[in-house]
């Protein structure tokens, strides 16, 4: 693959140069370059070499511009302020560039491959079984694939898991709910889908669920059925294992509609450490990692307190002999670490987990599986509020389900197609529908920090205006409506012609795709590669504004405005792919 150094490395790479020039001593200086409203890019590197050599700022400036060679990527440079450098590039140097991205022979507009890559697991989209999906679940699902997509395009071995819940006492209650109430089963016959299948299960949950909390004997028959599943009674597995299948063509479903690729091999839930579980612990109190306190199996950490004062620990194994969450996390991590090879673990988890991950990292730590050379990282993320500000809940007070969600983004979403569709068949209203209504949801996800709580405002996420999905999608179908009537003139690349202030603007940016990507995937932080695409389209908006491009005044000027419109598009569409968002070639 060919990869293309951007205009901001090369101007980096100059100025460093100029400066271990002028000042020898200080070996390999920084510029510390960044793009500017002043000029195309202002370095701010002097000021703090200046006050180490003891020298006047502006005139350190001056003489480090005697040193910079200008003329092929440089047009311009001036010193400015206290000793700030304002640098203007060339327009051949940036319509070179984005030919150079355009010419790539992989597609991948000059986006180069991590120079060290590793093995990532990602662990995302942690539905539970027999429970439907909520809009708690949206956040680890859209965010985990973005990253998955960024990581595998620059190169890193991407291993998915998806730790479902299908373990533990519920099952016993459902088990044992259902054998003393096997009449509740009648009405699955007529069930056609598996959203309405999970409906009845979640449905059966709950009777179980609430005759557990008020009947006591009933609550020591459930207790006694875990038990019969963890010694694997095969009348009890079979159940169990009718629940987890019907519960997987649930999540399915819902991931196809999220348009996300998830694969039955990625399903590894809690019950897939079972057998390990023991020598977990055995490990971790040999080690003297883990100590026994009251009958249970304990870790201990100097800065986790509860209101009393007392240490609160992480429990491994329970007194009567039973597996918390952290000794399944636990063998997860040596299972990911020993034989999937991993470097990198990655939690995608709510932010309301971060002391339970806290507390399983350093376990690991201490016990040797996590160390320098393998780290594990919780992504963890905020909630999504309704437009109260409070977490969203249906007005009833439930929490949302998330097929209902999406299905009335997708809803609102065709409404705003059909309004705009001119010469679109119901068949294609509704695929765009389903592409625009799903993206909107989705970018509004990405578009914010993950760390950050955000409102879930769909009138917002379908708007065609501000910081939307449909803004961006809008966007790439006008350049493929542009392209699609340029007719036999092509895109081609003109280095020759002098570029106004919008074809520069949108150029430069442009230029910068290939760095977002990778400070994107290295900060697993999607949210950044989101603001660069808005940024696109908006400087795009802006060029289609001010420079006509079919009816430009030379053939020349319009076969490179057509040139940046298909490089802008091309960005686009490879973007948003990143975030799993459609492009439609119309709107």
């Amino acid at each position: 693959m060919a990869s293309v150094t951007s205009l901001t490395a090369s101007v980096h790479q100059r100025l460093a140069s100029a400066l271990s020039a002028t000042l020898p001593e200080t070996g390999a200086a920084d510029p510390l370059l960044r793009r500017s409203d002043r000029a195309d890019f202002q370095a701010n590197g002097i000021l703090a070499l200046a006050k180490r050599a003891k020298a006047n700022p502006r005139e350190l400036a001056a003489q480090v511009v005697g040193h910079v060679v200008t003329g092929d990527v440089i047009k311009d440079i001036e010193v400015s302020g206290p000793g700030f450098l304002n640098v203007t590039v060339t327009d051949r140097a940036i319509t070179e560039n984005l030919a150079a991205r355009a010419a790539d022979p992989d597609g991948r507009l000059g986006v180069p491959y991590a120079e060290q890559p590793g093995t990532t697991v990602i662990d995302y989209a942690q539905p539970n079984v027999a429970k439907e999906m909520h809009v708690g679940h949206l956040r680890s699902a859209v965010i985990g694939d973005s990253v998955v997509q960024l990581l595998e395009f620059t190169g890193e071995n991407v291993v998915r898991r998806h730790h479902i819940g299908d373990w533990g006492t519920q099952f016993g209650m459902l088990i044992q709910y259902l054998d003393e109430h096997p009449h509740e089963l009648d009405h699955k016959a007529s069930a056609v889908s598996g959203e309405e299948a999970m409906s009845n299960l979640d449905r059966l949950y709950k009777a179980a669920r609430r005759l557990f909390d008020s009947d006591e004997e009933f609550k020591t028959r459930a207790r006694r059925r875990v038990v019969d599943l963890q010694a694997g009674d095969a009348h009890t597995v079979a159940m169990w294992q009718k629940f987890v299948d019907e519960s997987k063509i649930y999540f399915f479903s819902v991931f196809e509609k999220l348009d996300m690729d998830v694969r039955d091999a990625d399903i590894v839930g809690e019950s897939g450490y079972n057998d390990m579980l023991a020598e977990t612990c055995r490990l971790l109190e040999e080690s003297g990692v883990a100590v026994r306190s009251e009958g249970a199996l304990c870790v201990f950490f100097d800065d986790v307190k509860g209101p009393d004062g007392n240490k609160v620990p992480l429990i491994v194994q329970k007194s009567d002999g039973g597996y918390g969450y952290a000794a399944t996390d636990l063998s997860a991590i040596r299972d990911r670490v020993f034989n999937l090879k991993a470097n990198n673990l990655l939690y995608v988890v709510d932010a309301r987990q971060s002391l339970h991950f806290k507390m399983v990292f350093e376990t690991a730590r201490r016990a040797g599986w996590l160390n320098d050379d393998v780290t594990a990282y919780q992504l963890a993320f905020g909630t999504v509020l309704g437009k109260d500000g409070k977490p969203f809940k249906t007005r009833e007070g439930e929490t949302v389900r998330l097929v209902d969600l999406l299905d009335e983004a997708i809803e609102r979403a065709s409404a705003v197609v059909r309004e705009k569709a001119q010469d679109l068949t119901e068949e294609e209203i509704a695929e765009r529908g389903a592409q625009v209504g799903i993206g909107a949801v989705k970018y509004a996800d990405l578009s914010t920090s993950a760390n950050r709580d955000y409102k879930f405002d769909l009138d917002q996420m379908v708007s065609l205006n501000g910081d939307t999905s449909v803004y961006l999608q809008y966007a790439y179908a006008r350049i493929q409506s542009i392209l699609r009537k340029a007719g036999e003139v092509r895109p081609a690349a003109h280095p020759e012609l002098e570029l106004t202030q919008a074809e520069r603007a949108l150029g430069l940016h442009a230029d910068a795709f290939a760095e977002t990507v990778r400070e994107s995937a290295e900060e697993y932080a999607p949210h950044k590669l989101a603001a660069y695409l808005y940024q696109l389209a908006s400087l795009y908006t802006s060029f289609y504004d001010k420079c006509p491009v079919l009816k430009a005044e030379t053939p020349e000027q319009v076969e490179n405005r057509l040139f940046l419109c298909d490089v802008t598009a091309r960005t686009l569409h490879q973007g948003m792919t990143l975030l799993g968002i459609r492009t439609p070639e119309r709107l």
